[in-house]
């Protein structure tokens, strides 16, 4: 399966990434960080055109977006999504340290925290992640999720130089929601309409766009409490599908 390789690629530069960050001064690596950050930015905004291009009724679709985004950030803040994730690389990297007989210091820990957390939502909720996985499981094509794994490559090593070994560990997230999307397309071969696939694609583009802003410290935003969203999108366009709208 696709996910295996993007696992591997994801491994291989984070440990290259690590590697080089350590050699790297202070300010170097605050600006890769900012040129992550610019770079983020241009992919969202290339992805989300990209999904909503020759759209029909593209109005009422990018309302699902925003619907999708708004409702799913209301029910995250409500779970605690984002709290439950930072807890989660928090007892990651305490266990991390412990193995390496050491303890973690609150910056490293946040460190930490921020290249796992960054780097599991760039790595899995952007268009090509379900694009790829949904042609991996529906036709068994790995083509899109090896392009993928290839800029994973880069992006992971980019990334570790400037927030260290916390990025190697997203292979958990790729392996849930990569592995799961796969599955799920295996498994429900008749669910997945173009329309979804744009929407979702679209939804998953705005919380990479939110990544951006992050790295770039303009605005701290709780992404992981906007996941649900990647849920309601579709649903979303089922509801618009039983109801006649046209396009949907």
């Amino acid at each position: 399966m696709g996910f295996i390789l993007n696992i591997i690629t994801v491994l291989i530069g984070t440990a290259l990434g690590v590697a080089l960050g350590n050699r790297l001064p202070e300010r170097v690596r605050e600006t890769v960080l900012n040129g992550l950050g610019l770079a983020t930015l241009g992919y969202a905004s290339l992805s989300i055109v990209d999904s909503m291009a020759n759209q029909t009724n593209g109005a009422v679709k990018f309302l699902v977006v925003l619907f999708s985004i708004v409702l799913g950030g209301i029910a995250g803040e409500a779970l605690g999504l984002d709290a439950a994730l930072t807890r989660f690389g928090g007892w990651l990297e305490r266990t991390v340290a412990r193995r390496r007989g050491g303890s973690a210091s609150a910056e490293s820990s946040a460190r930490f925290v921020r290249g796992f957390v960054s780097a599991s939502l760039l790595f899995c909720v952007g268009p090509m992640t379900f694009l790829g996985s949904i042609q991996d499981g529906l036709r068994g094509d790995v083509s899109l999720i090896a392009i993928k794994s290839a800029l994973d490559l880069f992006s992971s090593l980019a990334y570790a130089a400037s927030l260290g070994v916390g990025v190697g560990f997203s292979v958990i997230s790729i392996f849930v929601i990569q592995g799961g999307l796969t599955a799920g397309a295996a498994s429900a071969q008749n669910l997945f309409t173009p329309t979804m696939v744009a929407i979702l694609s679209a939804t998953g583009a705005l919380l990479v766009l939110g990544i951006g802003l992050s790295l770039l410290e303009i605005k701290k935003i709780r992404l992981a409490n906007f996941l649900p969203a990647l849920l309601l999108a579709p649903l979303g366009v089922v509801a618009l599908h039983l109801a006649g709208v046209s396009g949907f």
